[in-house]
Parts: structure tokens; C-alpha cells; sequence
């Protein structure tokens, strides 16, 4: 773990916004992370700046010059992060827009005919994107069912539906809902083996905080982020798209660049932001690892976070500091089941009987932000076949602590108890 390195915590957690306290409710724990990650004190101030200024890029000034200079450092950071030293890297609107860009582009650019294939586990921004343009392409949009009593989604569940004919298939690579995580490189592998021309889009949103991203060992043509659940802000996304991806036809200005999937004047601040996470990062894998390569650095900060983390899960589950954990609690039933070699920072549940906008009001009141997944569009897929409702979801991250563990087991032995009696 992270305190296994004297005052190491207690760093981290200081180069971060609003550790301990909400600034509109007060002291509080911060377990909705899959929510949106707390952001860096260093991305506030460069958010900031970067508003203020007035001059635009691709000007012949000072200025401009400066702004030019950060973003292509920016896009340097992406790229380093993502592992990606060839293809392009660009930002957008958000992580969901840049999921429904890189399908619509590899659907409408793809051979004619086939068949679109996605996965139960997925998250609306790909399954409604590959649905839509299965619908507009005249294509069935056929999905692999995830394992319900894992929460995972496996090689050989998209191996059963495999053909020649698969156009486009997507992955996702942690579920927000279930919190387990996909080897995406052996679902591409599985996939290219039978269709090597298919398009592979891969939806990274809820794992790029909790662990490594490796495009060049991946062999995929997609991947998207949302950076405000990687420590920096709302406002962009970034995607990440593949040489023969970016050589279909896609919008853009007339005269010019082919391969450009950037449309208008993009915000600096998301590049200098951005970057601002790539060196906290950095700096973190640095306590790790005396190697001065940033990208090894990077994948020391990832093992790191992945560890801590683990720990904070097993915790979570099998109990701390002589709390039952949430899988010892009568009637609680852990989404996935208690497995956590696959976690990655979410932990969702349910009791029997009991309502789970309760349960996250109880634990609000007691200082503990958490969240209610609904069977709706965003987590229906996962709920809906478990004959559930509602659930509540506990996110963690690298920042969180054995001590808030044992406040939310504290808290939720006290509800059990309540709810016995």
C-alpha cells in the first residue's frame, strides 16, 4: 500500500482539492469516485490561468506560440499515458462523445454488410453508439453476455459470437456498475483472429485511473477517456484512434487535414490540464522506481494505485480493524461476488429488503459519499438480470484510506444492526 512508504499518503492526499471536506456540506469521506475523480490542486490553478488567457493558437505571437508549445506537450503526455506512439490523439467534448466518434467513424467507413458487436457489460456511451449505427448502417448489433455472478466479461464469451463478418466490436475495459476489469488484449486477439479487419473500439472511462493503459500492446484501433475521472476536470475528452481507423472518411473542413478529428478551436487548458496529470503520475511512480523514464514511471504509479487499492477492496469485503466486512453483513449481496483480482475501485451492493436510497442517505449522514446505481439506461444491463433495482455503489481511489474503510464498515455494521432490530 501507498503508507507502506513513510509520509507518502499524506503527500498524495495533499496535491489534491477537497480531500476531507465537501465545500458545500462539510467534512465527508469520498466514495464516489466513479462519479469523477477529486481533482488536482495543480489542474485547479492551470484551469484558471488558462481561462484568463485571451490569444488564441495558430497565431504569429508570444502568445500563441506559448499555447501551441502546451498543447503539443499535451498531446506528448496523452500519448505517453496512453502508450500510444503511433495513431492520433485528440480531445473532445467528453469521454462518451468521443466513444460515439470513433464508432460512427468505423461503422460508416467499414466494408458493407457484417454485423456491430458489443458486450452486456457495457456502458451506454458504446452500446446506444453501436446500436444507433447498426440501425443506420442496415447491420444487427449483436451483444456477448457477460458473466452475472463476476460481473466480467471474458475472451470466450465474444468468441461464441465471432464470425468472419464483425465489423466493428467494442470493448469495455472496467465496468463502472461491476468494477471488474477485461484483459482487453485477449479479447482483441480472440477477434482478429477471426475478423482481422474489424474495427476495435474500446471504452477505457472507469479503468484509466485504477491501472496501466498499454495501446501498443493492445492491438486495437479506439480508446477513449473521460479526464475528469483521471484526476482532471470536466470539459473534455480524449480519444485515441488508430492509423487505419483515422484513413476512413470522417468529418471535417474542406481543404483541410484528412487526418485531423479535432472540428474548431480547442480549449488549451484540457492539453496544460492533462499534462498536469501525466506529471503527478510521474511523481508518484517516482517512489517506486529510480529509473528516470517518464513511461516507466508512469506503469510504477499504475502497479502502485492498483495495489493500494486492492488492499482498500479486500478490506472493504472481508473486513478491517475488527469490522465484519460487507460480505459478512446479513442480507447484503456484492454485485460480482466477493472476488477482487478483477476490481478496479468500484464496489456495488444491495440487502434484501432494504431500499438503496436508504442505505446512501444513512451513510451521507454519517459522512460517507457513496451513490445509488438505478436499473436504467446507464446500469439496467447489469441490474435488470440479478432482479435488482437499485444498488449502492462504493468508488475508491489511490487517495482513499484504511481509516475510511473501517468508518464506512463502522457504518454499515451500525445500518445492519438497525435493520435486525
Amino acid at each position: 500500500m501507498l503508507t507502506e512508504i513513510p509520509g507518502l499518503m499524506e503527500a498524495v492526499r495533499g496535491r489534491f482539492a477537497h480531500v476531507e471536506a465537501c465545500p458545500f456540506s462539510g467534512p465527508r469521506v469520498f466514495f464516489e469516485n466513479a462519479g469523477g475523480a477529486l481533482t488536482l490542486n495543480s489542474v485547479v490553478e492551470d484551469s484558471a490561468l488558462f481561462a484568463s488567457y485571451p490569444d488564441n493558437q495558430g497565431r504569429d505571437n508570444p502568445a500563441s506560440k506559448a499555447l501551441m508549445a502546451v498543447i503539443n506537450q499535451g498531446k506528448a503526455d496523452m500519448r505517453l499515458f496512453l502508450n500510444a506512439p503511433d495513431g492520433r490523439v485528440f480531445v473532445g467534448e467528453s469521454g462518451t462523445e468521443m466513444l460515439f466518434r470513433l464508432i460512427r467513424t468505423a461503422a460508416v467507413g467499414a466494408r458493407p454488410g457484417g454485423i456491430l458487436l458489443s458486450s452486456t457489460l457495457e456502458h451506454p456511451a458504446t452500446r446506444s453508439a453501436m446500436a444507433h449505427w447498426a440501425e443506420v448502417t442496415g447491420r444487427r448489433h449483436v451483444l456477448a453476455a457477460h458473466d452475472n455472478d463476476t460481473g466480467a466479461i471474458s475472451a470466450a464469451a465474444y468468441l461464441q459470437l465471432l464470425t468472419p463478418d464483425v465489423r466493428v466490436a467494442t470493448i469495455v475495459h472496467t465496468s463502472p456498475v461491476t468494477g471488474m476489469s477485461a484483459d482487453i488484449a485477449a479479447i482483441a486477439a480472440q477477434i482478429r483472429k477471426v475478423s482481422p479487419e474489424c474495427f476495435i473500439i474500446v471504452d477505457g472511462i472507469q479503468h484509466a485511473s485504477h491501472g496501466a493503459v498499454d495501446i501498443a500492446g493492445a492491438g486495437i484501433d479506439g480508446y477513449a477517456i473521460s479526464p475528469y475521472k483521471v484526476f482532471s476536470r470536466h470539459g473534455y475528452g480524449i480519444g485515441w484512434a488508430s492509423d487505419r481507423l483515422t484513413a476512413l472518411p470522417k468529418e471535417t473542413l474542406l481543404g483541410g487535414p484528412a487526418d485531423n478529428w479535432e472540428l474548431g478551436t480547442r480549449d488549451a487548458g484540457s492539453y496544460a490540464t492533462f499534462s498536469r496529470v501525466v506529471d503527478y503520475l510521474v511523481w508518484l511512480g517516482g517512489h517506486f522506481t529510480d529509473t528516470p523514464d517518464r513511461r516507466q514511471r508512469l506503469e510504477a504509479a499504475a502497479k502502485a494505485i492498483h495495489g493500494h487499492e486492492h488492499a482498500l477492496a479486500e478490506a472493504m469485503v472481508h473486513g478491517a480493524s475488527n469490522l465484519p466486512g460487507l460480505a459478512q453483513i446479513p442480507g447484503l449481496k456484492l454485485i460480482g461476488g466477493a472476488g477482487n483480482d478483477r476490481r478496479e475501485g468500484v464496489i456495488s451492493f444491495s440487502i434484501d429488503g432494504r431500499k438503496s436510497e436508504d442505505i446512501v442517505a444513512f451513510l451521507n449522514e454519517r459522512g460517507l459519499r457513496t451513490h445509488t446505481r438505478k436499473a436504467d439506461h446507464y446500469s439496467g444491463n447489469v441490474l435488470n438480470p440479478l432482479g435488482l433495482s437499485s444498488c449502492v455503489r462504493v468508488s475508491f481511489s489511490h487517495y482513499n484510506t484504511l481509516a475510511e474503510v473501517s468508518r464506512l464498515l463502522a457504518a454499515m455494521n451500525e445500518f445492519s444492526g438497525g435493520a435486525e432490530a
